[in-house]
């Protein structure tokens, strides 16, 4: 008994030191956002609007952005940023009405809510002539169906995409933390010796052909361990 006290103890406090320890290298804190309109910010703070993005309903609520996806919408919010020495990602966020039909495992590859981080500028195929080639890039998304932490692939991008479900299966309406080893997982996953910096982060919602879906993001933090 007083072994296994011990050892909460000390994991309880190795995980305090190495949050103490983390730099918090770039964020974007939603709850800090005082007396304006989610569009207005998002401009302001130089999002651009891509695809479908003009048709979601935003708001701010619980000190959270809310997206709201009426459905058969994929909208996405574009920011580029040039940050390195990036280690992880934490992101603190939730979805309160998964769209149904969403599933990876069934090659039904859509998504309630999804962070995309952008590496470097170097173009990677698309495997397709019509689909823009893109710098290489991790999608982290939360949905109900899938395996947790395990790399999907997309129509396209197959090259220089990915797409992982962390945490998966959390009740709608939940808050989770999702605290990504973001620097190891690249290369783990792709062809290369090094991690480019961190060049775009893009929130998105991507419902074509399913119903709709509710999620919220309070912040991400891009952290130096």
């Amino acid at each position: 008994m007083k072994k296994t006290i011990v050892l909460c103890i000390c994991l309880f406090l190795f995980c305090f030191m190495e949050t103490a320890f983390s730099e918090v290298i770039y964020s974007i804190d939603f709850a800090k956002v005082k007396e304006t309109t989610p569009e207005e910010w998002l401009k302001n703070n130089k999002f651009t609007f891509k695809l479908d993005a003009d048709d979601l309903r935003f708001r701010f609520e619980n000190n959270a952005l809310l997206i709201d996806n009426a459905g058969d919408i994929n909208g996405l919010l574009y920011k580029e940023i040039d940050i390195k020495n990036v280690k992880r990602v934490r992101i603190e966020w939730g979805v309160n009405k998964y769209s149904p039909g969403v599933d990876w495992e069934n090659g039904m590859t859509r998504d309630s809510i999804s962070i995309i981080i952008s590496f470097g500028r170097k173009k990677i195929s698309s495997g397709s002539l019509i689909i823009p080639d893109v710098p290489y890039f991790i999608g982290i998304f939360l949905g109900e169906k899938e395996i947790d932490n395990k790399p999907y692939e997309g129509r396209y991008y197959k090259k220089g995409g990915r797409y992982i479900c962390t945490p998966c299966n959390s009740p709608a309406g939940k808050t989770v933390i999702t605290d990504f080893e973001i620097h190891d997982r690249f290369l783990q996953l792709f062809d290369e010796k090094e991690v480019p910096p961190i060049s775009a982060i893009s929130i998105e919602t991507d419902t074509r052909d399913l119903q709709s879906a509710e999620a919220y993001i309070r912040k991400i933090e891009f952290l130096s361990n």
